[in-house]
C-alpha cells in the first residue's frame, strides 16, 4: 500500500487560506517570537467539543487570547453566534457529556428519557425532557459506576468494594455483594489427642451432642435469616485487592478481579529547583522487565453461593511461544501471563464477552463467558508476533474494546487482522464474525447512532494524511463522507443524530469548532464556524503548508514526509524526527509539534530544506509499518532517514555533511543512532530528551517492541545508542530536563559518562533544571531552539563556522 503511494502523493503547495504574500513579503520570524506562550501568540485553540443529552448547545474548553483559566468551559448555539463562558455555578449543575446511548446503554432508563451519572463521588439522576437533575446521594463515601436495572426502577452502583441497589420509588438501598478481606472464620483444628477427647465427649454424653446439634441449627437459621432479609452471601478474598467489580443485569452473577498486593518497583530522581530550597526526591516509574501484577477474574453466583475462577488457560494458543523463542527451539512458554478484563454483559444479561490479553501483548481473545462454570469460548483471536495495537485496540490492554449492537446479541470490535484497523462484528449465539469496513486505511472512534441504524466514525480512507467523518449502515455497506476541507475532523455526534460538533484543523491553522450536518446526503453540507482563535499577529505571517511527498526507500517503499522548500536554498538540509515512534506527523492537519512547525518555517526562510518523515514505526499506515521496528529500533526506522539523506543529495544536490538531524524522545534516540551508526550520511545532530538505553525505559512501551532484557538481550543491545557511542564523528548537541520522569536524566548522564570515557570531544549537554519530558517554560524552549539553530548554522549552514545571524 505504501509503495503504491509513491505514485499518488500529492505534491500540493496549496495554501489553506488564499492570499498569502510572496516570499519577499514574509515578516522575519524570531525564536523568541515562536516560543512565547501560544495562547497569546498563536491564540489558544478550543479542545474536546461535546453535547449534553438535550443537544441544545455545544460545549468545549477554550482560553481565547489567554484571558481565562486553561480549563475554562464555553458553550455556543450550534446555529451560530458568539460562544459564552459557562459560569462556575452553571458548570457545577451541568448534565454530563453525551457519548451515545449504545456506549453506555444501562446508564439510561429503558425509555431513554432519564440518565444516571456520578460526579464528585455522588450519584445524580438527570431527566432529559424536563432538564432536571436530582441528587441521589450526598456522602463522604465515593459512589461510582451507576446504571439502571433493566426495568428502570432501581440504580445499581459501586461504593468501595461493594455493589448496592437503590430503589428510586422508595429510596431503599440493598447491598448486593459482600466481598470481605481476610479469611473465613473457622474453628482451629485440634491436635489428634484433643480431637479424640472431643469426639469421645460427643459420643458418650448426650448433653454435649445436643449442644453441638443446636449450634449447627442456629448457624443454619442465621444463614436462612440473612437470605430471607435479602443479604448477599459473604465471600472472603484473603489479602488480595479488588479491581473490577460489576454485576450482570439479572443480578445473579458478580464478576470481580483480584490481584495480589505487591510493592511496585520504582526508580527515584532529584528535583533541584524547589520552593523549599532543598533537593527533593521524586519517585518515578519502574524500568522495563519489572514484575507485572496481574489479576484473576472470578464469578460469584449469588443464587447458588458459589465462586468460580474464569479459566484462561484453555484459550487456543494461550501458551504459544513467540517467534524468537521458537528460533531457540522452545515449543511452549509455560511462563506466559494471561489476564482478563471485566466482562461486557449484553443489556438483557443473556451474553457476556470477555477480552483476554497477554502481558507480552502478542495475543488478544474475545471470548463468550459461561457465568455458571467460568469457561470461555473463543470467538475471535488476534495473534501478532510483534505486538497487538492499532486504532481502537489499546496496546496496554487497560480498557476492553467494542460494545453491543442494539439487537443485544451482536458484539462489535476493531482488529488489525487484515493489517489495518477495521470494524468487525461477531454474532455471539452463532460465533459468526463479519468485517464491516475494509481497505488500506484505518477506522477510528466508531459510534452507533441513537436510532440504532448507522455508524458514524472517523477514517483515513482515500488519503492517509487526512481524517474525515463517515456515516455507514449498521450492518455495513457504502460509507458516506460527512465532512469536507483538507485536514483533520474530530467529531461529537449530537443526541438527535442530526449534527456533528467538529474540531477541524489544517496544516497551517490550529483547530476550530464547527457544526455541520450528520445526515448522509449526496455530499457534505456547509458547516457553521463557532470559534475563531488565532491572533492577527499570528495571521500576519504566511505559514507554509508543507508538501507531503513520498521518499523512495531502499526496500521499495515510499516514506511519507513533510517537505518545507526554501525560496532561496542555501545548500543545506535539516531532518526532523518526531517522538513516540507510534505517532503520525506527515499529515494535513495541525501538528502537536506546533513550535517545531514554526521553527521549520524559520529554517526555510533562512534557506534550509526541511524534511519531517513518518518513518517506519509511525502511526497511520497500518500494522506492517508500525511493527517494522520489532526487535530492532534504530534499524528500518533509521534506514528511512539514511535513504532520505541520499534522496536530498540526488534531488537537490545536498551533500551528506550538509544534513543536520534533530528530534526529541524517540526522535532524540534516532538522532543518536544516526550519528553513532550512520555518520557518513549526516553532518550534525541535536538529540533532545533522548532514550539512550532501552533497558532503562518503561515497561509497557518497551516490552511490546523489544520483549524484556532477560528474554531478548540481543534486541536491546542492537537498539540502544549507548552500545554504539564509539561511532560518534560529527558535532552532537544533547538537551534534557532534570525533572523528566519519562526519559529520566540518568539516561543522558550514563551516555555522557560513556562519551567521556571514549574520549569524544565534539559534543555538548545542555540541562533544563525545571523541565519535565515536554518543556513548559517559554524561556526553556527558546534556549533549546537557540542551541539547535546555532548547531545547524555552525555545522551545516552555508558558512560553517561563520557568523550568520538570526533575527
Amino acid at each position: 500500500m505504501i509503495r503504491r503511494l509513491a505514485s499518488v502523493f500529492v505534491l500540493a503547495a496549496l495554501a489553506a487560506f488564499p492570499g498569502a504574500p510572496f516570499a519577499q513579503d514574509r515578516p522575519a520570524l524570531t525564536i523568541e517570537q515562536i516560543t512565547q506562550d501560544p495562547a497569546t501568540w498563536i491564540g489558544d485553540w478550543p479542545e474536546a467539543p461535546y453535547w449534553t443529552d438535550r443537544g441544545e448547545r455545544v460545549y468545549f474548553t477554550w482560553n481565547p487570547k489567554g484571558r481565562f483559566p486553561d480549563d475554562s468551559l464555553f458553550a455556543a448555539d450550534p446555529a451560530g453566534g458568539d460562544p459564552a463562558l459557562v459560569s462556575a455555578a452553571e458548570r457545577r449543575h451541568l448534565p454530563p457529556r453525551y457519548d451515545g446511548v449504545w456506549t453506555e446503554r444501562l446508564a439510561y432508563a429503558p425509555d431513554l428519557g432519564t440518565r444516571v451519572f456520578s460526579r464528585g463521588g455522588d450519584l445524580y439522576l438527570y431527566e432529559i425532557g424536563a432538564d432536571r437533575t436530582t441528587r441521589l446521594t450526598r456522602t463522604t463515601a465515593r459512589e461510582s459506576s451507576p446504571r439502571f436495572s433493566p426495568d428502570g426502577r432501581r440504580v445499581i452502583y459501586r461504593e468501595g468494594d461493594h455493589l448496592f441497589s437503590m430503589d428510586l420509588a422508595g429510596g431503599g438501598i440493598r447491598q448486593l455483594t459482600d466481598l470481605r478481606s481476610g479469611n473465613e472464620p473457622k474453628d482451629s483444628e485440634p491436635s489428634a489427642q484433643d480431637a479424640y477427647l472431643r469426639d469421645q465427649q460427643r459420643r458418650l454424653l448426650g448433653v454435649i451432642a445436643r449442644g453441638v446439634e443446636q449450634d449447627s441449627l442456629r448457624r443454619l437459621a442465621g444463614e436462612r435469616d440473612a437470605a430471607a432479609a435479602g443479604l448477599p452471601p459473604t465471600h472472603y478474598i484473603g489479602d488480595e485487592r479488588i479491581g473490577s467489580l460489576l454485576i450482570d443485569p439479572t443480578e445473579r452473577f458478580v464478576a470481580f478481579t483480584l490481584s495480589k498486593p505487591s510493592r511496585p518497583a520504582t526508580t527515584s530522581m532529584s528535583d533541584y529547583v524547589t520552593e523549599s530550597g532543598y533537593v527533593e526526591e521524586i519517585t518515578a516509574r519502574a524500568k522495563v522487565g519489572a514484575d507485572r501484577t496481574t489479576s484473576t477474574l472470578y464469578l460469584q453466583d449469588l443464587a447458588r453461593d458459589t465462586v468460580v475462577t474464569v479459566d484462561l488457560s484453555s484459550l487456543p494458543g494461550a501458551f504459544a511461544p513467540a517467534d524468537f523463542q521458537r528460533q531457540r527451539g522452545e515449543t511452549a512458554d509455560s511462563t506466559r501471563q494471561l489476564y482478563a478484563l471485566a466482562p461486557q454483559w449484553s443489556p438483557d444479561g443473556r451474553f457476556a464477552i470477555v477480552e483476554v490479553r497477554t502481558v507480552d501483548n502478542k495475543d488478544r481473545w474475545l471470548a463468550r463467558l459461561d457465568p455458571e462454570t467460568g469457561t470461555l469460548t473463543s470467538l475471535h483471536h488476534d495473534r501478532d508476533e510483534a505486538w497487538i495495537a492499532g486504532p481502537g485496540i489499546s496496546w496496554w490492554g487497560g480498557q476492553s474494546a467494542g460494545g453491543w449492537l442494539p439487537d443485544g446479541e451482536t458484539f462489535w470490535f476493531q482488529s488489525e487482522a487484515t493489517g489495518w484497523s477495521h470494524l468487525y462484528t461477531v454474532h455471539v449465539p452463532s460465533g459468526t464474525v463479519r468485517q464491516l469496513t475494509s481497505g488500506a486505511y484505518e477506522v477510528e472512534s466508531p459510534q452507533i447512532t441513537r436510532d440504532g441504524t448507522a455508524w458514524v466514525f472517523q477514517s483515513s480512507e482515500g488519503d492517509l494524511a487526512q481524517r474525515h467523518v463517515y456515516r455507514m449502515p449498521l450492518r455495513g455497506g457504502p460509507a458516506t463522507r460527512l465532512t469536507e476541507g483538507r485536514g483533520r475532523h474530530d467529531f461529537a455526534l449530537s443526541p438527535d443524530d442530526a449534527r456533528l460538533a467538529v474540531l477541524f484543523s489544517t496544516a497551517t491553522q490550529p483547530p476550530e469548532v464547527f457544526v455541520r450536518s450528520a445526515i448522509a446526503t449526496d455530499g457534505p453540507a456547509p458547516a457553521t464556524q463557532i470559534t475563531r482563535s488565532t491572533t492577527s499577529e499570528w495571521q500576519a505571517y504566511p505559514w507554509r503548508e508543507a508538501e507531503i511527498v513520498g521518499i523512495p526507500a531502499s526496500d521499495g517503499e515510499a516514506v511519507p514526509a513533510r517537505i518545507y522548500r526554501p525560496e532561496n536554498p542555501n545548500g543545506a538540509a535539516v531532518f526532523f524526527v518526531h517522538g513516540a515512534g507510534y505517532l503520525q506527523n506527515a499529515h494535513a492537519w495541525w501538528s502537536s509539534y506546533f513550535r517545531e512547525y514554526q521553527f521549520h518555517n524559520l529554517l526555510a526562510d533562512a534557506g534550509y530544506l526541511v524534511l519531517d518523515l513518518d518513518y517506519r514505526a509511525s502511526a497511520g499506515y497500518g500494522r506492517d509499518w508500525r511493527t517494522a521496528v520489532y526487535r530492532h529500533m534504530g534499524g528500518r526506522d533509521l534506514q528511512d532517514y539514511v535513504d532520505a539523506s541520499r534522496w536530498v543529495g540526488e534531488e537537490f544536490g545536498i551533500e551528506p555533511e550538509r544534513v543536520s538531524i534533530y528530534g526529541g524522545s524517540y526522535g532524540g534516540f534516532l538522532t543518536l543512532m544516526a550519528l553513532f551508526t550512520e555518520p557518513e550520511h549526516f553532518g550534525s545532530g541535536a538529540a533532545l530528551r533522548s532514550v539512550t538505553d532501552w533497558a532503562h525505559y518503561n515497561d509497557t512501551y518497551t516490552r511490546n517492541i523489544l520483549n524484556t532484557p532477560t528474554q531478548d538481550p540481543e534486541a536491546y543491545e542492537r537498539s540502544s545508542p549507548i552500545e554504539f557511542a564509539d561511532g560518534l564523528e560529527d558535532p552532537l548537541l544533547m538537551t534534557h530536563g532534570l525533572v523528566d520522569d519519562n526519559v529520566q536524566p540518568q539516561d543522558i548522564f550514563r551516555l555522557s559518562q560513556r562519551l567521556i570515557e571514549l574520549g569524544k570531544r565534539d559534543w555538548e549537554l545542555a540541562l533544563a533544571p525545571v523541565e519535565p519530558h515536554g518543556y513548559r517554560e517559554p524561556t526553556s524552549w527558546a534556549d533549546k531552539l537557540h542551541r539547535i539553530y546555532d548547531l545547524i548554522r555552525h555545522t551545516v549552514g552555508p558558512e560553517r563556522g561563520g557568523d550568520e545571524t538570526e533575527g
